[in-house]
This record gives C-alpha cells, structure tokens and sequence, in this order.
C-alpha cells in the first residue's frame, strides 16, 4: 500500500486515538485536534496527566481506552515514541500515523521499522492538514510545494 493510500485509510476511520495532545489550548496539536472534530472525526485523548481536553475524556494510556480503537494517530516528541510504538502493538493497533509538520517531529527510524515488523502500517510523517479537503490556504500550499519537490506521498 502506498503511502497516500495509507492516509486515506486512516482519513476514512472517524475514531481513533489522538496520542500527544497538549493541555495547553493555543498548541498546534489543539488546532489539529479542533479540526479533526470539526470535520466530524471522534479523536481520542490519550494524556497521562489529564482527565479532559477540550470537554472530551481523556485516557492515560492507548490500551485503557472503550472501547478500543485500531488507529493512532501521535504526536509526541520522537524520546518517546518507540515506547509508544510498542504500547500500540501490545493493544492490537493495525494503524499508526507518526506526525511530522516541520523537522523530525515524532519519526524515528526505530519506530518504523517496529510497526513494520508487527504488521502495522505506518505513515511515517506528514501533517493531517495537507490531506483534509478544502483545508486552509497555508495547507495546500504546504502540499502544493510538495507536490513539486516530488515529496509529496504516492
């Protein structure tokens, strides 16, 4: 499955877990998280030291969220994201879209080739925002650039 392909399947779930959401409401991950909701998805919380964002509960850990979900999407900083990675197998994730706006974000080699070797397809990269339809100008031109520079997933 190509890597476009893969954002389009996670696109089409409406539930699943948003890992890395900041309790500080002026953060880009809050942004994304409004716009996810907004546009009729059901983002999942996961924050070990928060019991709500945004009116919506939170769970401490991908594994205790009900009912479960399949996808996750996170967005953390990358000394933390092979554990979570792991987490993500040990709960029967099939799907995980490691975010990346600008520089490493939370993609590391370790952690791809981990969901790869457990079966579960990986976005390694990339913003939600360039994918949603009809998005802010600043998106697409996003996209747009990285269409050109053939950095854009196929």
């Amino acid at each position: 499955m190509t890597s476009l392909a893969r954002v389009q399947d996670f696109l089409e779930c409406k539930r699943f877990a948003f890992v890395g959401l900041s309790r500080l409401p002026k953060d880009f991950s809050r942004a994304l998280f409004r716009e996810f909701r907004a546009r009729g998805y059901e983002p999942v919380p996961v924050h070990p030291l928060a019991d709500e964002i945004e009116g919506v509960r939170c769970f401490a850990r991908v594994r205790e969220i009900q009912p479960p979900v399949d996808r996750v999407l996170l967005m953390t900083s990358p000394g933390v994201v092979d554990v979570l990675v792991r987490e993500c197998a040990e709960s029967g994730i099939r799907q995980v879209w490691l975010y990346r706006g600008a520089g490493q974000g939370c993609v590391t080699p370790s952690a791809v080739e981990f969901c790869e070797a457990q079966g579960i397809a990986v976005i390694p990269g990339e913003c939600p925002f360039m994918f949603f339809e009809g998005g802010a100008w600043f998106h697409r031109a996003h996209g747009f650039v990285r269409k050109i520079l053939h950095s854009y997933p196929g």
